[in-house]
């Protein structure tokens, strides 16, 4: 019987050998997983280097626009004589239209003053009385958009303009008409094709609303100065050939 149950407990020890080397088997490819999760964090860490690696991108994307935003400002600044105001940029193009027309009333109201006493017809006459109120309104509003947005006047008429007011100071009647009728029929229509221009182009609030007073006004003048009869097919063509050129 002692010899049975020492025979039985030897079957027994040998049965439970392939269950031992299962659990130890078990056991070892339970501690080797949580070493491939930790051998997947590099992964994992890899992955989040890419945030890291986006960085110098982030950064680089400030420069871009920076240099954007420079290119911008030399652009902005490459307009020669610009300047920036409340009412919107100011060209040298706008700076010369507010001369061009501060001059303009400097020659013409004297012009239109001249009319009144050495004109023989009463439609010169009238024309001079178009003149004088209409630059008078005109020269105003020069004056005052000028100071507005900084931009230096003069206060004399060009020697050109000073030597046709001369001209008109030495004639009368029949002569002065048509002296008169000639030279600002060219006049206005010259700066008449200007204000297109400028009003065309401008960017500025302040020179839009005088390029359409100047407009009006000179749209006035024109007909006026037609309206004598007096304006030769030469001062069409001279004005022409201006413009066109």
């Amino acid at each position: 019987m002692r010899t049975a149950a020492i025979a039985l407990a030897i079957v027994a020890v040998l049965a439970l050998i392939p269950v031992l080397i299962n659990l130890q088997t078990t056991s070892s490819q339970a501690n080797q997983e949580p070493g491939t999760v930790a051998g997947g964090l590099p992964q994992a860490g890899d992955q989040g280097t890419a945030p890291q690696g986006s960085a110098p991108q982030d950064g680089s994307a400030p420069q871009q626009g920076g240099a954007a935003q420079e290119g911008g400002a030399a652009q902005d600044g490459s307009a020669q004589g610009a300047t920036s105001t409340s009412a919107g940029t100011v060209t040298e193009v706008d700076k010369k239209f507010l001369v061009a027309v501060r001059q303009a009333g400097l020659w013409e109201i004297p012009a239109g003053r001249l009319a009144q006493t050495n004109a023989s017809s009463e439609a010169v006459k009238r024309a001079g009385h178009h003149l004088i109120d209409g630059h008078s309104k005109l020269d105003q509003l020069v004056r005052e958009d000028a100071k507005i947005l900084g931009v230096q006047i003069p206060d004399e008429a060009t020697e050109e303009q000073q030597g046709w007011v001369a001209q008109m100071k030495a004639a009368k009647g029949a002569e002065f008409d048509k002296i008169f009728a000639n030279l600002l029929r060219a006049s206005h229509g010259k700066i008449f094709a200007t204000i297109g221009e400028v009003r065309g182009s401008t960017q500025n609030d302040l020179i839009r609303r005088h390029a359409r007073q100047a407009n009006q006004t000179v749209m006035d003048h024109l007909e006026v100065l037609e309206d004598t009869g007096l304006v030769d097919a030469k001062t069409f063509a001279e004005v022409e050939e201006a413009v066109t050129k």
